[in-house]
């Protein structure tokens, strides 16, 4: 299954400049072949490992306990690798990224592992589904990095089952703060960035065409969380094992031993109150 989300759909977001769309899609159309063989090993893992030191879950905990016959929704998927591991939890999911290529890797994927689920091209930030539809909204450096928060936060919790769960990794905004624009620089142990009012980044240094992240202080996030009816169950910071690599070479072992270099938020819909 693949669908397209319409231009007007986006347009409802007057107060936000979703230009940066078009660039991302542009992005991760240029590297999506660099991705396509690690996604393809996280196809092949029998257990999810997480982030780019590849965390096993058996010690990061960050998928609810019970999968089985959840309707989930991965939102930047990707090649899809998050999604083949609930497929093969239980879950009845369904992957979607705004990048043709991204979704021609998983659907190649798919085809070799044998595994069928949906998959949609669209927007984060405008999605094609109905209100209350999904069980768990996940995002491992997905929709989570590269859309506005301000515009995808209120998009997954429309979707969310009340009682559902929101669960994304990403960058720790400690990370960012310490992160040099200079090409293949490493994260620092010195605060490079202002901590108030960061909300888009752009790498004006990296390859043409660079894309647009966006990254909110924890105290900003708490508040687009209440504004949406999500509830922190956690927040997971996440630390290497002794022996884990990474090939991203902006983070180090050494750094990220000391200070957390990836954080993941849980969430839950709460039921809209009645006054």
């Amino acid at each position: 299954m693949c669908e397209m989300a319409n231009e007007h759909q986006l347009k409802e977001y007057s107060d936000i400049d979703l230009g940066y769309i078009k660039r991302n899609q542009a992005h991760w159309n240029t590297f999506a072949a660099e991705f396509s063989a690690p996604g393809r090993e996280g196809w092949k893992s029998s257990e999810p490992h997480w982030g780019v030191w590849s965390i096993p879950e058996s010690k990061a905990s960050i998928l609810p306990e019970n999968i089985k016959g959840l309707n989930t929704l991965e939102l930047g998927c990707g090649t899809a690798y998050v999604s083949a591991w609930l497929h093969s939890a239980g879950a009845h999911p369904v992957g979607l990224d705004a990048t043709p290529r991204q979704l021609a890797n998983a659907a190649a994927n798919q085809t070799e592992f044998d595994i069928s689920f949906p998959l949609v091209l669209a927007a984060a930030e405008k999605t094609p589904f109905q209100s209350g539809t999904f069980d768990l909204v996940i995002s491992e450096y997905g929709a989570c990095l590269w859309s506005d928060p301000y515009a995808w936060i209120p998009e997954a919790s429309r979707i969310l089952k009340p009682g559902g769960e929101l669960v994304f990794l990403t960058n720790s905004f400690l990370s960012i703060l310490c992160l040099s624009d200079e090409p293949e620089s490493s994260v620092s142990n010195l605060l490079i960035r202002p901590q108030f009012d960061l909300h888009r980044v752009e790498w004006p240094n990296d390859p043409k065409p660079n894309g647009v992240e966006f990254h909110l202080s924890h105290g900003n996030w708490i508040k687009l969380f209440r504004a949406n009816d999500l509830e922190v169950d956690d927040l997971i910071e996440l630390r290497p094992d002794d022996n884990a690599e990474t090939r991203f070479e902006h983070f180090t072992h050494e750094w990220s031993n000391q200070w957390t270099c990836e954080e993941v938020w849980k969430l839950k819909k709460e039921p809209r109150r009645v006054s």
